[in-house]
């Protein structure tokens, strides 16, 4: 071989290999890219997440309150246009009502016609509401107080609701109310209280006996709470379903 031959040849293989490491370089580095790119749209994903997560707390909680201020103004096919078609509602020891239709009866019939009236007060305050919102994102529960004024008396009951996201938006899935206190204005809570409603105490009739049996002030009912303690993580404990039963703290 000629030493001009050699030369070429060499010259050849060196533009070869730098071409290969070019190659090769130009793929690691579109690689670290993919990589990099990759974990900014996992970043924007988590983002992303954390934003619709806040929205439905925040959207859940609108769903509970505005139930509170149907009620104050006996707007009851307002009400019921916040439950899905298979929701349940159970306030008191009176049962539990089937489908929003059931809703607005259970509304209209037990506590009265559609709109305020002259001499009718019932006023619905909800405090400390704490809702959760599931892994699947379309699933939550809630945890609120209210402090009920009406013209029949007054009263303090907790709501452990579901909620169930359809198409979108945010419906009650069930709402379960149980009173702790309710009493007469004149003689008040510490005199005088009723132990509960009960299913036939008043119409219209339940579709399904209450889920729960238990009294009110001066007994009293602990019920669960659906969300674990934020700093510890553990759950609570299961409370007594008896009547006056106590859940002791860990």
């Amino acid at each position: 071989m000629k030493h001009s031959d050699s030369l070429f040849t060499a010259l050849r293989c060196s533009l070869l290999l730098c071409t290969a490491v070019l190659a090769l370089g130009s793929t690691v580095a579109r690689a670290q890219t993919d990589v990099e790119l990759q974990a900014i749209e996992k970043d924007l994903n988590d983002v992303g997440t954390r934003i619709t997560r806040l929205q439905d707390l925040t959207d859940v909680e609108i769903v509970q309150d505005a139930y509170g201020y149907y009620v104050d103004k006996a707007q009851w096919r307002s009400l019921a246009g916040l439950f899905a078609d298979d929701a349940t509602l159970e306030i008191g020891g009176k049962g539990v009502f089937t489908g929003k239709d059931r809703v607005f009866e259970y509304m209209q019939t037990g506590l009265g016609p559609i709109g305020p009236r002259k001499g009718g007060l019932i006023d619905h305050q909800q405090f400390q509401c704490l809702p959760t919102i599931h892994d699947d994102g379309v699933t939550a529960e809630a945890r609120c107080i209210a402090f009920v004024m009406s013209s029949g008396g007054w009263g303090h009951n907790y709501y452990e609701d579901d909620f169930v996201k359809e198409n979108g938006v945010w419906k009650f899935k069930k709402l379960h109310g149980p009173f702790n206190m309710y009493s007469s204005y004149k003689e008040g809570w510490i005199d005088h209280v009723i132990v509960n409603t009960f299913p036939e105490k008043f119409k219209p009739w339940p579709d399904l006996p209450p889920t729960v049996i238990y009294l009110t002030y001066p007994s009293y009912y602990a019920e669960p709470f659906h969300y674990v303690n934020p700093v510890t993580g553990k759950p609570a404990p299961t409370p007594s379903p008896r009547a006056g039963g106590e859940a002791f703290g860990r």
